[in-house]
């Protein structure tokens, strides 16, 4: 079910809901680029699992208002407002890829709402201290956090143009990334099912505007607003070793510093493995 929150600054977020709607809520912060319309089980299988899945575009994605300058922690803020509009008064959270900062954010801000909270494939904070962070890095990542630290404008130029193409082809988005897939990214991303899923997200995400994607990354690149350390509940992370957009060094370091994590690394995994440890995280979130 498609619905529309609105926050306390008077931003439109576009929302979607999955599954069992008297089940346990999770929140599904979605990949960068990315959409609410991005991987997710069934919904025959949320109802089995007495579970509701709630995924949102982030501001500047899909339909979602921009909101200029946003940091990683202000994701915590438009969790809460959608979770106020349903009643949840506690819920879990999980994130994939570039969600899974923004739900790092929502287990360090909100700790007296969400439950548990999961990160697969995450990024470390860039000030991670110790951290290599550009370390095993695919050479377009490293392009466009460096060029996001040191000139805005040029980043989201290149993205700009960038979003333009994938709209009129956005296949072209899957072509510019298996360039840089490791071996078991490949392997995932040739399903057919996968490809189909991934190519309606990132239409989605960048229907109207590349922002949503410009945001993220200098989110990324710039302070979160918060420090993980100060992380007191129950957190997950996965991750896989051989991920080149997300290093395993930025997993070490966070395994590190968030108390009492549950760390889980799989050593012939790389990025998008995470879609399929999706459904075993979503179990964890939700057992007592």
């Amino acid at each position: 079910m498609r619905d529309r929150v609105c926050t306390a600054d008077g931003r439109i977020l576009t929302v979607e809901q999955f599954g069992d709607p008297l089940g346990s809520p999770v929140f599904l912060l979605h990949g960068t680029p990315g959409s609410r319309l991005g991987p997710a089980p069934r919904s025959m299988v949320l109802y089995h699992r007495r579970m509701q899945v709630i995924a949102y575009d982030r501001p500047g994605y899909g339909d979602s208002d921009r909101l200029k300058g946003r940091r990683v922690a202000d994701a915590a803020r438009d969790v809460e407002a959608i979770a106020d509009r349903y009643g949840f008064e506690r819920f879990a959270v999980v994130g994939r890829s570039g969600g899974a900062p923004h739900a790092l954010a929502c287990a360090a801000l909100l700790p007296e709402r969400v439950t548990r909270a999961a990160a697969l494939v995450t990024l470390a904070p860039p000030d991670a201290d110790g951290l290599d962070w550009f370390e095993g890095m695919a050479a377009s990542n490293v392009l466009a956090y460096t060029t996001g630290a040191a000139d805005p404008d040029e980043m989201a130029a290149h993205f700009i143009a960038r979003s333009a193409r994938i709209r009129e082809n956005p296949v072209q988005l899957l072509d510019d990334l298996r360039k840089e897939l490791t071996h078991a990214d490949r392997l995932v991303v040739k399903d057919a099912g996968v490809r189909s899923m991934l190519l309606r997200n990132y239409q989605e995400a960048l229907r109207t505007s590349a922002y949503g994607w410009i945001d993220d990354a200098l989110a990324f690149c710039n302070p979160w607003g918060f420090d993980p350390a100060t992380i007191t509940g129950d957190v997950l992370l996965w991750h896989g070793e051989q991920d080149v957009f997300s290093p395993v060094g930025h997993y070490h370091w966070l395994a590190g510093r968030i108390p009492g994590v549950t760390a889980v690394l799989e050593p012939a995994a790389a990025h998008f493995d995470a879609l399929h440890a999706l459904p075993r995280v979503l179990r964890w979130l939700i057992q007592e």
